[in-house]
């Protein structure tokens, strides 16, 4: 349970450094370097945590009165603190795609539409991943189980979960309608478990109402600053409850397209029902206008960040998700009926929709690049990740992993009710799933031997890059007896820490040679109408042996990927130590709120950085005290953030320290449009106060300075990393090489930090904040951080602009 902690009655305001880890989580003993803390205020699933000694300010031990009072926000139960999260392995397309939207390059005024354009593709791209899982569900239970297996005697005999489905059973639920209405369950529930995660972390996450009030009319910055200093950011309420409802309707919607086809199929032929055909008719009108209703709610909003929106649209997310689930009860009842000499034979008819999909994902894809390419144009960046055009290189890479997963699930289940025949060539009892797939299987073979090949370029390039750092390292100890062993670990570490700046190029690469090979097995299955294997009969041997292999192997390729997703995310279900490497993967990946796909994983940063926005707030107006708050990794990330979200008067109050930050160097060049440099030359004109530290060792932290960017200097580094290089006085035994962690250790973190609250100037405190005000995260009087006037006076006991006080200039410094 949290405490209330109280300030001394006597003496200058207290000091208060707020530590934030980064990805995999840090526990607050860790963070404090004391195995005794207390939670003084949050939850089990974030909170802020103190040294015992600290709990009570006027308590403190005299030896600890000079030092800042040391707070730990944990924030790790975000992403990784509940073992059913490590299913969100699942959703990992979904998560892709979302990271695809906030990828567009930074753009000019007067692009809105392209603005808009790209806003709308990438949300096409999201619903097409949902149609994709849905469809490979369907493909799956209505398909091979209760269509081709059920329909073959040779099949179903060895099965005897499948002998009431059985048309050689003859029983009631053997008509093909029926066994096909019975197993739409299967991809009904489906669509509806991704329904209730989605609005129960909604509830948990977007709909948490905002503690900042919209930014002030007079402010003179208002219209001009960066996106995320807007009220609206981390509210993301009325959007994803829009996809939502969307969403789980155009999954309902492929179910029920799914039973229309093959029932309309048949009711067309000759001799068919009257009547059946008529409903046929209006079920596959109904469906298309649906469908477009859809995709209409899908594009026609946007995300709404100038202020905090807290509106529903309650007639899409009520009606749509109810009226698609009707209509496919509809089509359930119509497929059921009861038709004469229905038979199943073959693959069910609509299996043309993988190829069809694969199709409209290319097209997004190369609409999304030119899209981003027009922004691009107006604001060009050398630093953006493949000149801007990293969002489109994303969304394939979410087009391949949901191609992976659903792919891998319809071979895995075919291979494995095919049990007489052979793996991916569909000679069994059953014809196996749609040709398409089959040719996307079997490309995955020669995906990954180039991408082995440019592995191997990479590893030669570190290589290289190694040996150039040889010489320096050598110069780098003079008087000291060399080592060749450790020169070559720092100089290995120093060439692998660069293998970061290479991501983008490998990230391209890769999702060119995905779209070069998945055009060409749309291509090949269209053509030829039949699996690889059998395509090249006629053909010279080696061209039919290496169809045949590369068939076989890529139905076994695509099925382990899924196999392995399974087994990690039940490994992690049971030990800790996976469930918290797993984590990792959504510390990075749910940093941004769900804007394009709402079965996304939610976004921590809706809970985190409300959290220290209010505590920075709270603790400057009850106090008066100077503040640091101190980021390693991504927790620079969520600090920066969260000092966006302060009013001017607050910001002015608080100093910034980040360390082994991403915020340039991943965070700047894969989201230029949010931490490019324009907003970063933004954040520090604001922040008067903000050191970063860096090593070049480091393969995720950097510099965080923009080029161009005025005001004082902001990095110190690179750090020297290790410490010393052979054993001496201050190290008698040999130092570690500490890449991304322990920065703390560095003496430099000490004089920065210190540097950075004698920069701060004391504040008086607020009046009626006496002695016994709260400091514990909340204040005295009010319910919610004030918003304050920006010209305020300085009668009031509030801090004056750095630029007004003696002997100091804009930036805090002392100016003489």
């Amino acid at each position: 349970m949290g405490q209330t902690v109280t300030q001394p009655a006597e003496g200058p305001p207290p000091a208060l450094e707020l530590l934030v880890h980064g990805v995999g989580g840090t526990t607050p003993q860790e963070m404090l370097d004391d195995p005794s803390v207390v939670r003084v205020t949050g939850d089990g699933t974030a909170g802020i945590y103190r040294r015992r000694e600290d709990a009570d300010a006027e308590a403190r031990p005299e030896e600890y009165q000079d030092r800042p009072i040391a707070e730990a926000y944990s924030w790790c139960n975000l992403t990784s603190g509940n073992s059913a999260r490590a299913l969100w392995l699942v959703l990992l397309p979904f998560m892709v795609a979302n990271l695809a939207h906030w990828m567009r390059p930074a753009a000019t005024a007067g692009r809105t539409t392209a603005l808009r354009t790209y806003g709308v593709l990438v949300r096409l791209v999201s619903l097409s991943l949902t149609v994709l899982l849905v469809a490979a569900a369907c493909e799956v239970a209505l398909d091979l189980v209760a269509w081709q297996c059920a329909g073959s005697a040779d099949c179903a005999r060895d099965k005897s979960w499948l002998g009431f489905l059985s048309a050689e059973h003859g029983g009631w639920w053997s008509l093909p309608g029926r066994r096909l209405a019975l197993a739409a369950v299967v991809p009904t529930a489906l669509t509806g478990l991704l329904w209730w995660l989605s609005h129960r972390t909604w509830s948990a996450y977007e709909s948490q109402p905002p503690v900042r009030r919209p930014v002030q009319e007079d402010d003179p910055d208002a219209g001009s600053r960066p996106a995320l200093c807007l009220p609206g950011f981390w509210y993301g309420r009325r959007l994803v409850a829009r996809l939502r409802a969307a969403h789980t309707a155009a999954g309902f919607l492929t179910v029920a397209a799914a039973l229309a086809a093959a029932a309309t199929r048949f009711d067309r032929k000759p001799g068919g029902s009257v009547w059946l055909d008529a409903v046929g008719w209006a079920l596959e009108v109904t469906l298309v206008a649906a469908g477009t209703f859809v995709v209409w709610v899908v594009c026609v909003r946007g995300r709404g960040e100038s202020e905090p929106d807290d509106r529903l649209d309650r007639a899409v997310v009520r009606f749509l998700p109810g009226a698609a689930l009707g209509v496919l009860g509809v089509a359930a009842l119509h497929a059921a009926w009861a038709r004469t000499g229905w038979t199943s034979n073959g693959l069910l008819p609509g299996d043309e929709t993988f190829g069809v999909l694969a199709l409209v994902q290319g097209t997004l894809v190369l609409a999304i690049a030119a899209t981003a390419w027009r922004l691009r144009s107006g604001a060009p960046d050398d630093r953006s990740a493949l000149r801007g055009l990293g969002g489109a290189a994303v969304a394939m890479l979410a087009f391949a992993l949901g191609g992976l997963m659903s792919g891998g699930v319809a071979q895995r289940v075919a291979d494995w009710l095919d049990d007489n025949g052979t793996p991916g060539m569909g000679d069994g009892p059953i014809d196996g799933p749609p040709v398409v797939l089959s040719w996307q299987a079997a490309v995955i073979p020669v995906l990954l031997l180039a991408l082995l090949v440019l592995a191997c370029w990479f590893v030669r390039r570190t290589w290289r890059s190694a040996r150039r750092e040889l010489p320096a390292i050598r110069a780098s100890h003079p008087g000291e007896p060399e080592d060749t062993s450790r020169t070559r670990r720092i100089a290995g570490t120093l060439a692998a820490a660069e293998l970061t700046d290479c991501a983008p190029w490998f990230v391209g690469t890769t999702a060119v040679i995905t779209l070069v090979l998945g055009g060409g097995a749309v291509l090949g299955a269209w053509t030829t109408g039949e699996v690889p294997g059998e395509a090249a009969e006629g053909a010279p041997a080696l061209i039919e042996a290496v169809a045949q292999t590369a068939q076989a192997l890529g139905s076994w390729l695509v099925g382990l990927v899924f196999i392995l997703l399974i087994t990690l995310g039940r490994r992690a279900y049971r030990d800790q130590g996976a469930r918290r490497t797993i984590g990792i993967l959504w510390d990075v990946g749910t940093f941004w709120p769900r804007a394009a796909h709402p079965f996304a994983p939610p976004c921590y940063a809706e809970r985190a950085v409300p959290d220290l926005s209010w505590r920075m707030a709270t603790w400057t107006e009850s106090t008066g005290g100077r503040l640091v708050i101190s980021g390693h990794s991504q927790g620079s990330v969520l600090a920066a953030a969260a000092v966006w979200q302060l009013d001017r008067r607050t910001r002015r109050r608080v100093a910034l320290l980040t360390y082994g930050s991403p915020l340039e160097r991943l965070y700047g060049r894969w989201f230029p449009a949010y931490f490019g440099p324009g907003p970063l030359r933004a954040l520090h004109r604001e922040v008067h106060c903000w050191r970063n530290l860096w090593r070049r060792t480091d393969p995720i932290g950097g510099a965080v300075q923009p080029a161009g960017g005025d005001g004082p200097q902001v990095d110190r580094g690179p750090l020297r990393d290790p410490l010393a290089y052979g054993r001496t006085a201050q190290h008698p035994l040999p130092a570690p090489i500490l890449g991304h962690s322990e920065y703390q250790a560095d003496p430099v973190f000490g004089e920065e930090r210190a540097g950075l609250l004698a920069r701060l100037p004391d504040v008086p405190q607020q009046r009626g904040a006496g002695p016994g005000a709260s400091v514990s995260g909340a204040p005295v009087a009010p319910e919610a951080p004030p918003t304050p006037d920006t010209d305020a006076a300085d009668d009031r006991g509030e801090a004056p602009d750095p630029g007004d006080v003696p002997g100091q200039d804009g930036s805090g410094r002392s100016s003489g």
